[in-house]
């Protein structure tokens, strides 16, 4: 029986890539992927077939992926950051029926939220929600609820996909919607290109981060009531000092 590894590279691949999941790699004959992940990893296995489609091919390529898994070879699809988290993992699984003997095994890896909170410093330390702004399959009325509810709740909150060239203005409008519930002083912060050539963090207010730009590359996080700025890190803490 053939296996797909639907496998987490982590945000930046290289360094952050776990062992588990540079195994998978190393013993698949064929790798499949969007074209941006694929370039992560090109260069450190020359010898692999590439199976590759562009942004909103996803099905194509999970399709191309068990194909090839169905004709006898081991395949992995990757996905940066976390294979379950905003990847391929779940449509993996939906797709599958169609493709009797082909056994499926998801990778974890490093996701975004977890990874840029590192370069921050320490914001995850409490409850959270990771809350996505494209609208490309999610209509922005249910991501208006969740902002919301998160807001009022008053989870740190992790943004992932802040804005592109078609939603410019969504992080603007996402934090108008939280500042309805948070303080403009809250303690946000914003990371770019995790694990990547040209990382950069940045610590700002809730109003600051109002008018920051963001893109496709950046993770953003809002802090909750108890959120500080530590010596120029981003540390929420959890409780323990008043045990």
């Amino acid at each position: 029986m053939s296996i797909v590894y639907v496998v987490g590279l982590g945000p930046g691949a290289g360094e952050q890539m776990t062992a588990q999941a540079r195994q998978a790699l190393e013993q698949c004959p064929v790798i499949a992927g969007y074209t941006v992940y694929i370039d992560l990893i090109r260069g450190e296995f020359p010898e692999k077939q590439f199976l590759m489609t562009p942004m909103r091919k996803e099905a194509e390529r999970c399709k191309m992926a068990l194909e090839q898994a169905q004709q006898g070879q081991d395949v992995a699809m990757v996905c940066s950051g976390d294979a379950g988290v905003y990847g391929m993992a779940g449509l993996m699984y939906e797709l599958k029926a169609d493709y009797p003997g082909v056994e499926l095994k998801i990778v974890p890896g490093i996701t975004a939220a977890t990874g840029g909170a590192a370069v921050l410093g320490a914001p995850l330390m409490h409850d959270f929600a990771v809350i996505s702004l494209s609208d490309l399959l999610t209509p922005w009325e249910k991501i208006e609820a969740r902002l919301r509810a998160a807001a009022a709740a008053d989870f740190v909150i992790c943004i992932y996909n802040p804005s592109s060239r078609k939603r410019k203005d969504h992080l603007a409008r996402a934090c108008r919607i939280l500042r309805e519930y948070k303080r403009a002083d809250t303690v946000c912060g914003i990371v770019k290109n995790i694990g990547r050539d040209g990382e950069e963090k940045k610590i700002l207010t809730l109003e600051e981060l109002e008018q920051t730009e963001a893109d496709m590359f950046t993770t953003v996080y809002i802090g909750n009531e108890q959120t500080k700025n530590l010596d120029g890190y981003m540390v929420t803490p959890r409780g323990y000092r008043d045990v």
